[in-house]
């Protein structure tokens, strides 16, 4: 796997929080910054809650990174590049090598 990480994400983790009303609020925390090379894997358009909507899932290869390790990104956590933000559905070896980590990703608003 030799692909240039080029593109700068932001790892953020959800956070909780009372909302002062007797509720909760969440929040996004950042938990690091990545470099990664993504590549559009499927769109799909559709209706959500009766409106046009759209999904489309991406492949984000990042340095590799421990089990454990605050670095390790992992399903419901998301990445945030600008205004767009994916949603980290799983996380992989992406090599025997210990030098990639593959990140499937989801884009959207189609459920």
């Amino acid at each position: 796997m030799s692909g240039e990480l080029t593109r700068r994400l932001t790892l953020e983790e959800r956070a909780t929080t009372p909302d002062g009303a007797g509720g909760l609020s969440d929040s996004w925390v950042v938990r690091g910054v990545h470099w990664a090379e993504i590549k559009t894997a499927s769109a799909r358009e559709g209706f959500a809650g009766g409106r046009p909507a759209s999904r489309v899932t991406h492949r984000a290869l990042i340095r590799y990174a421990d089990f454990g390790s605050d670095q390790r990104p992992v399903p419901d956590q998301r990445f945030r590049e600008g205004e767009r933000i994916f949603a980290i559905r799983g996380v992989a070896e992406a090599d025997d090598r210990r030098e990639r980590l593959i990140c499937w990703l989801e884009e959207g608003t189609l459920t």
